[in-house]
């Protein structure tokens, strides 16, 4: 059994690791349990990262298992979508794809077991009337009128709720625990509500439906789940967990264990807010690349390296280590695509430059890296010809003292080509620059000029061969660090107006008909991804991932 791993250790793995040493563990099995009510996010990433990646570490098993107790909210759609980003991280689970409403029948039963035992009733009080019987954090809750029903009439009941004679909450299934533990979830929570919902799975067979607490722990016993790894939100559910695998007779039982949820700045990764901002239109679908869902960085040019990087980079702790910083997001991505991306030239804020002592027929090929470290990328050609195109940041009329780009009567070098002088400004009738004209130093191809220094270079393509592509320019899309904290703002009001910019540029010709979701590093620019919506219509469309300049880095080396 290995337990080697490039993963860094945590708490976790070292209490697993002393279990199996001491005996007292074989073969873990661990569990990925989403809800399919909604895509995954960054922070579902982390869960998938250390459940599938502790099951690898010790040679176990991982499950994917939907908890599909809620059909109202589910759809076919998120099940596939979160089958897909779990292979697209490069993780496999165990066996078939499971469903909690696989095990629908034994939970039933287990429910039924527990009325015979008086420990279940089944209760009539509404939703707002059970909330006000259960208590608060300082006072014990009250027994409700009901709770003392004979356990024959429970049975009953229960067997009619599940036939579909009652009413939406007209009646649910209560565990009878102790209604003054100070611990609110055991004060008699609900085991099943009824809800006349067709499933996806199930199809009309129930009109009940059990909670996640009372599906979850035994859906775990059920698989012969070792360790039910979950988020700090559950401890306060663990002792629920435990009282039923102790009061069921259930074939196994597993251990919960909570870990410090993933808090991203400049984020939200509530389901419920990401949906509205889909059902609002406020973004493109659950993939949008403003989105921190698994598919809306995919989308955007994250690579699954890049994001579990990032998930060993930020650990796994007990305690809430409070906001991630996302510039340690973008280092992630950034490192993966330093080394692995393509380089293209793609120019965003096009200004015509005109060559005027290079003939109107003039072709020349420089072949070039695709890759300035990977041999293995191959050369790229870029045409050069009379008119090519410059991106308009590169040219100021008026520089400051250490601009180093290209200005009237200045030369900068032309990446992988020839050094250029800029010898005339053409302007339009309102004063706005149209073209330049410029003259090349032929005998500067791969070295210096004689007797001067030229700092400058700036990326270009030839015009003749330039490929037109829309480029759209994403960044955060919230404007302040916390945009959910405070309770009486709505978060939406924190929406950027920069989220996304549109530009039309002018890229190398080997951008043409590139496959969807190929990345590459514009020089100069940033990490482009092309979209994989757009390819399926034939347009070319590339996303910014992230720009070149590393904040988390600088942070780094100063610490």
């Amino acid at each position: 059994m290995s337990t080697e791993s490039t993963s860094a250790p945590n708490f976790i793995r070292n209490q697993i690791l002393e279990e199996i040493e001491a005996g007292t563990v074989e073969t873990i099995v661990t569990r990925f349990p989403p809800e399919p009510n909604g895509f995954l996010h960054i922070g579902h990433a982390k869960s998938i990262c250390l459940n599938f990646g502790l099951a690898e570490q010790f040679g176990g098993d991982c499950h994917l298992r939907f908890d599909d107790t809620n059909p109202a909210k589910e759809e076919q759609v998120y099940i596939d979508a979160i089958k897909a980003d779990v292979e697209w991280l490069g993780f496999h689970w165990a066996g078939k794809v499971r469903f909690a409403s696989d095990y629908f029948d034994q939970l039933y039963a287990w429910a039924q077991h527990l009325v015979h035992e008086d420990k279940a009733y089944v209760d009539d009080l509404s939703a707002d009337e059970i909330r006000e019987y259960r208590g608060t954090l300082t006072e014990p809750g009250r027994p409700s009128p009901y709770r003392e029903r004979s356990v024959e009439e429970n049975l009953d009941l229960l067997e009619r709720m599940r036939k579909g004679e009652f009413a939406e909450g007209e009646k649910v299934l209560r565990a009878k625990i102790d209604m003054a533990s100070p611990n609110i979830n055991l004060r008699d929570p609900t085991l099943y509500r009824i809800r006349h919902a067709s499933h996806h799975q199930t199809g009309d067979k129930w009109k009940i439906y059990p909670s996640y607490d009372f599906t979850h722990g035994q859906s775990d016993a059920i698989e012969g789940v070792t360790h039910s790894i979950c988020t700090l939100e559950f401890e306060d559910h663990r002792p629920l967990y435990d009282w039923f695998l102790a009061n069921l007779p259930v074939p196994a039982k597993p251990r919960q264990i909570e870990f410090a949820r993933l808090n991203l700045d400049y984020t939200v990764t509530s389901k419920r807010k990401l949906k509205l901002l889909v059902d609002q239109g406020i973004v493109d679908g659950w993939d949008d690349p403003r989105m921190p869902t698994i598919s809306g960085m995919r989308r955007r040019g994250y690579t699954p390296g890049s994001i579990r990087k990032f998930c060993d980079m930020i650990g796994v702790t007990r305690a809430d280590g409070g906001m991630v910083e996302i510039a340690m997001l973008y280092h992630a991505i950034r490192s993966d695509l330093e080394d692995n991306a393509p380089r293209a030239m793609c120019v965003l804020n096009p200004l015509k430059v005109v060559l005027t002592n290079v003939p109107e027929d003039h072709e020349e090929v420089f072949e070039v890296p695709g890759h300035p470290a990977r041999e293995d990328m191959g050369l790229r050609r870029l045409p050069f010809t009379r008119e090519i195109w410059i991106d308009g940041e590169d040219f100021l009329e008026e520089p400051p003292k250490k601009f180093f780009r290209l200005a009237p009567d200045k030369e900068v070098r032309l990446r992988n080509g020839y050094v250029i002088r800029c010898d005339e400004v053409i302007k339009g009738a309102t004063g706005e620059i149209e073209e330049l004209r410029c003259s090349v130093d032929f005998d500067t191809l791969g070295k210096n000029p004689e007797g001067r220094k030229v700092k400058g270079v700036i990326h270009w393509v030839s015009a003749d061969h330039a490929v037109p592509v829309e480029v759209r320019l994403y960044d955060n899309l919230f404007q302040v660090e916390a945009p959910d904290k405070d309770r009486d703002v709505d978060f939406l009001e924190h929406l950027s107006d920069n989220s996304l910019t549109v530009v039309q540029a002018y890229g190398e010709p080997g951008l043409a008909d590139v496959e969807p979701e190929t990345r590459f590093q514009f020089e100069r620019v940033g990490y482009f991804c092309a979209d994989r919506h757009a390819a399926a219509e034939g347009r070319c469309v590339f996303n910014r991932t992230v720009g070149l300049k590393d904040t988390w880095a600088k942070i780094q080396k100063k610490g």
